[in-house]
């Protein structure tokens, strides 16, 4: 059974706990680190403010009762638009949805918050999320993402229309 969660600060230690791993299983994947989270960067308030960002839905799937992946999602900086972040599923849920519910979740999140368009970021190289999220309506922009800390690669941004055909945008 998949179960979603919506989060909120008092939440951190679930949410630590899934980011931990997801930046250890895929550091491929994400902007940050492990190392950034671990230390001195492995506080409490952190991760409380990690959930705290205004008007964010932090979601967390649970498949037959064990955590099982993770997404967020955000204002965007242009206005109409909403951003997919922290996207992630444990190896072990891959192929069962989770992706899938999730990505659903936050669009529907997006939509009824009025965005008209859901954007994310993906490595080049990052064949299985590309999959999952052209599966899930989004294309590729064209436009450059984030150059990575590597100095040599770029994230792809991909959108996905959240209004309706026919509807006034």
């Amino acid at each position: 059974m998949l179960e979603l969660l919506t989060l909120a600060p008092d939440d951190w230690a679930l949410w630590r706990r899934l980011r931990l791993e997801a930046l250890a299983e895929a550091p491929y994947a994400f902007g940050s680190t492990l190392a950034d989270w671990q230390g001195d960067g492995d506080r409490e308030e952190r991760w409380r403010s990690r959930l705290s960002i205004p008007g964010a839905r932090n979601v967390v799937a649970v498949l037959d009762g064990s955590p099982a992946g993770m997404l967020c999602g955000v204002p965007g900086e242009q206005a109409g638009h909403a951003e997919l972040i922290s996207m992630w599923v444990s190896p072990s849920a891959r192929g069962r949805g989770v992706g899938d519910a999730l990505i659903h979740d936050v669009a529907r999140w997006a939509a009824e918050q009025g965005f008209s368009t859901l954007l994310l970021s993906v490595m080049a190289g990052n064949s299985a999320a590309i999959a999952l999220y052209r599966r899930n309506g989004f294309a590729d922009t064209g436009r450059p993402g984030q150059v990575r800390a590597d100095g040599v690669h770029c994230e792809l941004v991909y959108a996905r229309n959240l209004v309706p055909s026919g509807s006034p945008d």
